[in-house]
């Protein structure tokens, strides 16, 4: 297989399909490759939309891609739109990996509509964040697969997870790929064992779109790293564990996160993989050089801003929530990540007080990580604090107070924003090489499995 030509074949995209663009082009495709592509409707939305799988011809192997795990992350769901193309018109390359291939192309439709005031651009950090919606962790598909350990106990899936559960189920993905992406940094892989055939591609399939690596701090401080910038898959007991580990009376309620698709399927022995890229990135997300500040002390830093931000949050909250009328998925996951964050805050602040790891100089990758990319994450919440009381307003709620909330939100968000667009060197990275470094790490991992 010759990844460089599929890089170069990828198109420039210039925009994110939105979901009813998303299924016009499956019924295209149904009808240019009817004797090669079939659709199945695997269940619905919480919404009632149709949740359709396309499966591809092929091989006795199966491989079952997702998209919009998230439905902040429509990167996937335009990588699903080249790789069904060319697989269809590729019959060299499907007989050469030999699977049959099945994709969903957004899991969560009734969630990605609600992000898709920003798929068409300007694409920058702000207008991110202006249109930005994330569900709260026990509306998350990814995150809600049934799970039993220690106090963590749930059985009770949404639809679109009960769909997932019967595809893993039905196919028993020799690959399982969820698509994935973040918001700011670099490029970074999740997988659910050791693989080091495969290190060299991953680190080297981003060269060729222009990106770099993530050499900043993990997404999560107890995260297992396998070679730079790749991680052994996170799991909710891991994180069970960690909160536990570092003195949290109650892991279960800190988590919210029941199991993902990755613990799901191993039952069924699933290579699970995850490529995480940024929307924007920036130069230092990879550089290594020293700096004068201590790991331990960057971190604190960065948990000092959160603080301070999640404070002023919630006191705006506060003073309006006895007004507010819509019990809205904005207005839901708002309050969930402001519950979120007060467990695992408490056990990293332990962690990094006592670890070993943490008591040396951060480097520039890490310093940007810590004062920086925190910084668009915290952008984020202010978003949804804005969305939900605009909302409010929208829908004729007249109270005096809202109104003031909701203007004094508005005006955090523009200049937050506009402070942090201003103190980097940030760019919005072309969505063709965001498409390049997950359609390539995918099938590297396709043709690897085969070869294993």
């Amino acid at each position: 297989m010759d990844l460089r030509s599929i890089a170069a074949d990828i198109p420039d995209y210039q925009e994110f399909h939105t979901v009813d663009e998303l299924n016009l082009s499956s019924r295209r495709l149904l009808e240019q490759y009817p004797d090669l592509v079939c659709a199945k409707e695997i269940g619905k939305t919480r919404n009632g939309e149709p949740i359709e799988l396309l499966s591809i011809a092929g091989g006795d192997a199966h491989a079952f891609v997702f998209g919009g795990p998230h439905p902040n992350e429509p990167i996937g769901c335009m990588t699903i739109e080249y790789l069904t193309q060319r697989l269809c018109q590729d019959e060299e390359l499907r007989g050469e990996l030999g699977y049959t291939w099945h994709f969903i192309k957004t899991i969560d439709a009734d969630g990605m509509r609600l992000n898709e005031g920003w798929f068409k651009g300007p694409y920058s950090p702000t207008n991110y964040a202006r249109h930005f919606y994330r569900p709260a962790r026990d509306e998350q598909v990814e995150w809600t697969f049934p799970i039993a350990y220690k106090s963590l106990q749930f059985d009770d899936p949404l639809p679109e997870t009960r769909a997932l559960m019967r595809v893993i189920d039905e196919t028993k993905p020799k690959l399982l790929y969820s698509l994935h992406n973040a918001g700011f940094g670099g490029v970074y892989y999740y997988v659910s064992r050791a693989c080091p055939p495969l290190y060299e591609t991953f680190h080297r399939i981003p060269e060729w779109f222009g990106l770099a690596l993530d050499r900043g701090e993990p997404e999560m401080s107890f995260a297992d790293p396998l070679a730079p910038a790749i991680y052994r898959m996170l799991t909710s007991m891991d994180m069970y564990d960690h909160l536990e580990r570092h003195g949290v009376a109650d892991p279960a309620a800190s988590i919210g996160f029941k199991a993902s698709s990755a613990q799901y399927a191993e039952r069924h022995g699933s290579f699970f993989l995850i490529v995480e890229m940024p929307y924007f990135d920036e130069p230092r997300v990879n550089d290594l050089s020293p700096t004068s500040t201590m790991r331990r002390d960057a971190i604190l830093k960065a948990m000092d801003l959160a603080i301070e931000h999640d404070a002023w949050i919630r006191g705006q909250h506060s003073a309006v929530e006895g007004a507010l009328q819509l019990d809205t998925p904005v207005r839901r996951a708002l309050e969930d990540f402001l519950a979120m964050s007060a467990g695992f805050r408490e056990a990293d602040k332990e962690w990094v007080m006592t670890a070993e790891e943490t008591a040396r100089p951060a480097t520039e990758a890490e310093l940007f990580s810590n004062l920086y990319t925190s910084r668009f994450y915290k952008l984020l919440n202010t978003g949804l604090l804005a969305r939900m009381l605009k909302d409010e307003i929208a829908a004729g709620n007249k109270d005096a107070g809202l109104r003031s909330a909701s203007e004094a939100a508005a005006a955090r968000l523009e200049a937050d924003g506009l402070a942090l667009e201003s103190a980097l060197d940030w760019r919005a990275i072309p969505i063709r090489s965001l498409v390049g470094v997950q359609c390539c790490a995918g099938l590297a991992a396709a043709a690897y499995l085969q070869s294993a």
